[in-house]
């Protein structure tokens, strides 16, 4: 999985959260957001896409392991404008990922992984991030 940015060896634990803020590309197609131990273990994939893979404005998340992508799941809901600003935050629980969207609505995701400590995260797609924040 080729990635616009990853940051690497930044603990992000059960407990915590992550603030991400970013610019959405004019033309954007589709971006995702990916936490995990590294680029073949994925636990939480989030994926806002705009006109990708035969969806149209559809939030797609899933997990990736051992080479494989795991079941889909698809929140409902999409709170995502080209060319503008947005905000997420990812909250690492003990049962799994909680995502507050742009809009204030919020989407679960098990952690299907099942660590309580992750330290790789990409960014690709029609995405700028501006911050990301672990606290």
């Amino acid at each position: 999985m080729a990635s616009n940015m990853v940051i690497q060896n930044m603990s992000f634990r059960v407990g915590q959260s992550l603030a991400i803020v970013g610019n959405i590309k004019p033309h954007a197609v589709n971006f995702s957001v990916n936490v995990g131990h590294n680029s073949q273990s994925i636990a939480l994939h989030l994926n806002p896409r705009f006109n990708a893979f035969g969806d149209t404005n559809a939030i797609v998340c899933n997990s990736y392991q051992q080479g494989k992508w795991q079941q889909e799941v698809r929140p409902g809901g999409f709170c995502f404008f080209r060319g503008e600003n947005f905000k997420l935050i990812i909250k690492l629980t003990s049962m799994g990922f909680v995502v507050t969207l742009p809009n204030g609505c919020q989407i679960s995701f098990p952690n299907r992984l099942g660590s309580g400590k992750y330290n790789y995260f990409s960014f690709n797609g029609d995405v700028r991030i501006k911050s990301f924040e672990i606290y």
